[in-house]
């Protein structure tokens, strides 16, 4: 009996010893809002990623509001996590909570989005946001063509959230692209509205792309002329641009362009309604930043492979870049069904 008891007793001091041992690798993940599919897909990916490799997760959402992030950011500090990763809702809106965790000694990874104004970042893991922008208006030139096609052919720009640094990166990847086609006349943009500031769409919402789409439908394509092409930074403008087309538009159907692979997207995408949409396989991203985390509590090297790109205004800020691919209609399926991304009946 004594024995038992004395097996019993050394149990729990091992369990107790782990929970301690866990207590003391907690780390904070600060998602922007459950609205758009893949941040869900992200914070799931990284929890469990996290939590296979013994660490204890503090997940947290923060329905789009700057002020619930900031709150839910200094609370993850305040109950001892030792390492946060933060996908900021607007990038320059943390800088008290960096502060905190800065004067905390807590190192803190900015996830896919940069977090500006602030001394207090670490690292970034990230797609390479430039090539994002590049992939998409590469697809365009290669898919109509456009060194041998003769023109014009009319372009309309959907981009991304002003708050957010990477829209203006996956803007002028796509610009860069496009514009030596824009200034020679073969694309023309009907609208006039080529200037990240006209053509940005705050906290990338399908209702506010909707409803600019639809005013440029109607006040530059009423007289029947068609839309060739709408570049659109991700796949939630690319819904609201899709939605506006279905209800306002009776020409020939236009690429449109996305981002993220988001299943209602995918399914437009088999649909004919959306050409593209560059695949950021989050599964690699969470498991580059569960690799990142663990290297920093280990005391580790940290892996990146960009340090000149990425300035917050304050600091140049050490990234991982990982490489973004597209996907349509011809390799969806290897590159999202095959890879167990989606299953096929998620897509029906």
């Amino acid at each position: 009996m004594k024995k038992i008891l004395a097996v019993l007793i050394c149990a729990l001091l091992v369990v107790a010893s782990m929970g301690a041992l866990a207590e003391g690798q907690r780390v904070g993940v600060s998602m922007p809002t459950k609205d758009l599919q893949r941040w869900n897909q992200d914070g799931d990916n990284m929890k469990s990623e996290l939590e296979a490799a013994g660490y204890v997760v503090d997940l947290q959402y923060a329905s789009n509001d700057v002020q619930t992030q900031l709150s839910q950011v200094e609370n993850m500090i305040s109950e001892g996590a030792e390492v946060l990763v933060i996908a900021a809702i607007e990038g320059s809106s943390l800088g008290e909570a960096l502060a905190m965790a800065k004067d905390e000694g807590i190192p803190v990874i900015a996830y896919d989005r940069l977090l500006m104004d602030s001394d207090g970042v670490s690292y970034y893991a990230t797609f390479d946001n430039y090539m994002v922008g590049t992939v998409q208006g590469t697809f365009i030139k290669d898919t109509m063509d456009l060194d041998n096609a003769e023109g014009p052919f009319n372009l309309e720009i959907t981009a991304g959230d002003p708050g957010d640094n990477n829209a203006r990166y996956f803007y002028q990847g796509a610009m860069d692209v496009l514009n030596p086609y824009i200034e020679a006349g073969k694309l023309v943009v009907k609208s006039g509205q080529t200037a990240f500031e006209d053509v940005a769409t705050p906290t990338w919402a399908t209702e506010v792309a909707q409803t600019r789409a639809e005013n440029i439908l109607s006040s530059f394509y009423a007289d029947g002329s068609n839309v060739d092409v709408w570049l659109c930074s991700n796949d939630s403008t690319a819904m609201g641009v899709a939605n506006a087309l279905a209800a306002n538009y009776n020409g020939n159907y236009p690429i449109v362009t996305g981002q993220d692979c988001d299943r209602e997207n995918v399914k437009n995408m088999i649909a004919g309604k959306q050409s593209m949409s560059v695949f950021k396989d989050t599964r690699t991203l969470a498991a580059q930043v569960v690799k990142m985390v663990g290297q920093i509590l280990n005391g580790e090297t940290v892996d990146v492979n960009d340090t000149e790109t990425y300035n917050n205004n304050v600091i140049t800020v050490p990234s991982f870049l990982c490489e973004p691919v597209f996907a349509d209609v011809n390799n969806y399926k290897e590159l999202l069904i095959d890879s167990g991304y989606y299953t096929e009946d998620e897509l029906k």
